[in-house]
C-alpha cells in the first residue's frame, strides 16, 4: 500500500500528577515509532485495584503498547488493528498479573496514533478519553464504557449531572475484568493543520467542559497547556483529586 506523506511538525507534552491519592497508578507515554518518522502513538492507562494493584495493570498497558508498537510497520500494517492488539493483548497480560496476585488490577485505556500521511487512529476502554479538536472546536471524543454513560444515553439524566453522580466511577468495560473489554476504535482520515489530540483519565477531564479545554489547547504550546489543565484541574479538586494523566498533541506546518 502507497502513502503519501505531508511535511508536518508534531509537538507533543505528556503531564502526570499524584493528585490527592496516596499512589501514582496512572500511566501516560508518548511514543515516536523507532523506524519510521512521522508515526507516533500516544496512550493514557488509569490503573485500579488495591495500592499497587492498579499500577501493575497500568504498567502493564504501557509495556505491552511499547512492544506492539516495536513490531508494527507504519507504511505496511494497518494502524486500527495495531490499536485493537493492543487491548486485547493488554487485557490478556492484565489477567496473568492478576492469576499471580492478590489485589484484582484492572485499567483503562486511551490511546491515539498518527501516521505520516496525518491520519489518526484513536481506541479506548473505559472511562480514559480521547478528545479530537480543531482549533478551539472539539470535533469529537470518545464516549464512556461506564454507568453514568449509560444513563445519559437512557436519557435517566443529563451531561452535567452525571459528574456529580455517585456511582460516577463504575465502569461497564475496561481491561482486566473477565468479560472481553469493548474495542471502541475510531478514525480521522486526515489530521489539519491546528488540530490537536487529547488522552486522558477521569482525573483530569472532570474538571473541564469541551469548549475549556479546546480554549486552552488552541491558545498554548501542549507543553504550556499541559500544565495549566494539571494546574487549574488541582485548584478545581480542592484537596479531593484522582491521579491524573494526560499525553496531548498539536498538528503544524513545518516551518
Amino acid at each position: 500500500m502507497a502513502i503519501t506523506t505531508v511535511p508536518f511538525r508534531f509537538s507533543a507534552a505528556t503531564g502526570l500528577h499524584r493528585g490527592d491519592r496516596a499512589y501514582q497508578q496512572d500511566q501516560v507515554e508518548v511514543i515516536p515509532h523507532p523506524r519510521t518518522q512521522g508515526s507516533v502513538m500516544a496512550i493514557v492507562a488509569d490503573g485500579m485495584g488495591g495500592k499497587s494493584g492498579g499500577r501493575k495493570a497500568a504498567d502493564q498497558v504501557r509495556l505491552t503498547a511499547r512492544q506492539i508498537y516495536e513490531r508494527f510497520a507504519p507504511l505496511e500494517d494497518d494502524a486500527g488493528e495495531m490499536l485493537k492488539q493492543v487491548v486485547t493483548e493488554s487485557h490478556l497480560m492484565i489477567k496473568l498479573t492478576a492469576i499471580t496476585s492478590e489485589e484484582e488490577p484492572h485499567s483503562t485505556l486511551a490511546a491515539y496514533h498518527v501516521s505520516p500521511n496525518m491520519e489518526c487512529h484513536v481506541i479506548h476502554a473505559g472511562d480514559s478519553r480521547v478528545y479530537h479538536f480543531r482549533g478551539a472546536e472539539m470535533m469529537r471524543r470518545t464516549i464512556d464504557h461506564s454507568f453514568v454513560q449509560r444513563l445519559i444515553d437512557e436519557g435517566k439524566i443529563s451531561e452535567d449531572a452525571a459528574n456529580t453522580h455517585p456511582q460516577s466511577n463504575l465502569l461497564t468495560g475496561c481491561l482486566g475484568t473477565h468479560a472481553d473489554p469493548p474495542i471502541a476504535l475510531w478514525h480521522i482520515e486526515k489530521l489539519e493543520f491546528g488540530d490537536s489530540l487529547i488522552a486522558c483519565s477521569d482525573g483530569l477531564w472532570h474538571y473541564f467542559t469541551p469548549k475549556e479545554i479546546g480554549a486552552i489547547l488552541h491558545a498554548l504550546p501542549p507543553r504550556e497547556a499541559s500544565e495549566m489543565l494539571i494546574s487549574k484541574a488541582r485548584q478545581r479538586a480542592r484537596g479531593g483529586g484522582d491521579n491524573l494523566s494526560l499525553a496531548l498533541a498539536r498538528v503544524d506546518p513545518l516551518k
